[in-house]
């Protein structure tokens, strides 16, 4: 598969592959896409990481990759 860029597209197009609880254990895993030239989006309220909050949803960080990356992100969080 070729390289991908960021810019190549939309926030738009981007699928949730995975959420997690926590900016700090997202960014992991977006490390890890992009070691693997995914590219990848975190999704998360802005409160969660200021008050460094992770209940009732405040702390959700939702993991998205360009829908031809998927099935491929899926199998590195495995």
């Amino acid at each position: 598969m070729k390289d991908a860029e960021f810019s190549d597209y939309d926030d738009y197009d981007y699928v949730t592959i995975h959420v997690v609880y926590g900016l700090l254990r997202a960014q992991v895993f977006k490390a890890k896409f992009e070691a693997a030239n995914i590219p990848v989006l975190l999704e998360y309220e802005s409160l969660g990481p200021i008050f460094g909050i992770t209940a009732d949803g405040i702390g959700e960080v939702r993991i998205k990759v360009p829908p031809e990356f998927a099935d491929e992100a899926r199998e590195l969080i495995e």
